[in-house]
């Protein structure tokens, strides 16, 4: 089982993009669900995460303020609105289940897809 996560593109600093995850077997429709990407040469990293119901938010300090997370368990899929993007922000994002543990953890997580690609130009 994976998650689809779409919506990635190239941008410029400055600009907007909305980062969708898709759940076609309903496998996170009880579960929080979290964003991490991964930058060339570099660990992925936790972005954000969203509890069942919606009712908690956590974001990783590089991105608080300009990212936000939301879902739609009816369409079952996550979203993942990102303003003012910056150079840093480039990376394959990707989405996962979580299980247990740490929202910001990556081993918390499981059902990994193939990421989407998001490229920040100057």
């Amino acid at each position: 089982v994976q998650l689809q996560a779409f919506g990635g593109g190239l941008v410029q600093t400055g600009d907007s993009l909305r980062l969708s995850c898709t759940d076609s077997r309903r496998t996170f429709s009880n579960n929080a669900v979290g964003w991490f990407r991964q930058a060339p040469g570099k660990e992925r990293e936790f972005v954000a995460a969203l509890t069942w119901r919606g009712a908690d938010k956590y974001y990783a300090d590089s991105v608080r303020g300009r990212f936000t997370i939301s879902r739609d368990n009816a369409k079952n899929t996550v979203y993942l609105q990102m303003d003012s993007l910056e150079l840093e922000d480039t990376a394959v994002y990707y989405c996962a289940v979580h299980l247990r543990g740490s929202y910001s953890t990556r081993s918390s997580y499981r059902y990994w897809g193939p990421g989407t690609q998001v490229t920040v130009s100057s």
